[in-house]
């Protein structure tokens, strides 16, 4: 059959046009006002971040995050937090990609896979610096218009309106009915 018989037509539709994934670690410096004696905890939260579709192979996040990291000084006589505010921008491949979209008017959908979480926060070898390894993780996908082809049914499709479906009331379903549900509910006796 060719492409051009009755028996196709041409859907145009929205679809996954491109899908891509990114693992990421960064290191962060830190500067605390003190000195800081031992690291005490350290966790990552406020995450936000955007993605726009950057060029054909593309697909660029733009987040930030707030790194908190609890530490001791003066000899671990004294705690303080110290919160730094990171920027980041992940330029993610797009490893499936599907060249039949009809135009350039794309939808960007990035999942979060790994929340950006710490893996190490250590004092840095001159004593003055906090430097925090963290990781994320990143899905994204383009949605676009495509166009489909879809063989028709030459019979066409024949709707039986005594198609057994299986909604009979049974008979342990009718016992639960109540006969003066509608009497009561009116204030009518």
């Amino acid at each position: 059959m060719s492409f051009l018989d009755q028996e196709y037509r041409e859907i145009i539709t929205k679809a996954v046009c491109g899908k891509g994934r990114k693992f990421t670690q960064a290191t962060h410096s830190i500067s605390p006002s003190h000195r800081p004696s031992s690291i005490l905890g350290c966790w990552v939260i406020n995450h936000l971040y955007n993605a726009k579709k950057k060029s054909k192979d593309t697909v660029e996040v733009n987040g930030s995050y707030d790194i908190n990291i609890w530490y001791s000084y003066n000899d671990n006589t004294k705690t303080e937090v110290v919160t730094e505010r990171v920027t980041y921008c992940d330029i993610i491949p797009l490893s499936v990609k599907d060249d039949h979209c009809l135009n350039d008017d794309y939808d960007v959908i990035a999942k979060v896979i790994q929340q950006p979480n710490c893996l190490e926060c250590k004092i840095a070898n001159q004593g003055h610096k906090i430097v925090v390894e963290i990781e994320r993780e990143f899905v994204v996908q383009i949605i676009g218009d495509t166009k489909i082809a879809v063989r028709v049914d030459p019979k066409g499709y024949q709707f039986d309106d005594d198609d057994d479906w299986g909604f009979d009331i049974t008979d342990d379903e009718l016992s639960d009915v109540d006969p003066d549900f509608l009497n009561e509910s009116s204030g009518k006796d």
